[in-house]
């Protein structure tokens, strides 16, 4: 399984805005929504599935990294995407380090496998320093688009 495969290539971006967990949970959501990802009538259910998750744990892995994710009724497919927060969030990671870089994962209700599997090749390809580090000194969504698919084919 690549990333490509289920990256919302039009719903990433080197510019979140959000400065609280809520607050990036709903733009990026929002971005999900206007990329096509999900119905704009399923917004706010998605929002509240991201948002429960949350409440049992953060989804915030240390290193600057988190994973929001969740299952819903919502989607037939994994899909994801991914933004860099310059300024960094408070996510509360249990390395008390802000989270700058974000992959958001909704999943079928009924998608145990390929759920679990998208989460590890996501930790896996973001425990390296060096592309974390490239990660976060992207200036757009092209760059952004670029580095994982060199990572996907590497990591191949």
């Amino acid at each position: 399984m690549k990333i490509l495969d289920f990256l919302c290539a039009d719903a990433v971006t080197a510019d979140l805005k959000a400065t609280t967990k809520k607050e990036l949970i709903e733009e990026m959501t929002s971005m999900m929504v206007e990329a096509g990802a999900f119905e704009k009538k399923n917004k706010n259910k998605i929002i509240d599935v991201f948002m429960a998750r949350e409440a049992l744990g953060s989804t915030a892995i240390g290193q600057g990294i988190a994973i929001p994710h969740g299952k819903t009724d919502c989607v037939d497919k994994l899909i994801a995407g991914l933004g860099i927060s310059k300024k960094g969030i408070d996510f509360d990671a249990l390395d008390g380090e802000p989270a700058h870089i974000f992959f958001i994962l909704a999943a079928p209700v009924d998608s145990a496998g390929p759920h679990l599997k998208a989460l590890a090749r996501v930790s896996r390809l973001l425990k390296d320093k060096y592309f974390r580090d490239s990660l976060r000194a992207v200036k757009d969504r092209k760059d952004i688009l670029d580095l994982i698919s060199r990572e996907d084919a590497r990591l191949n």
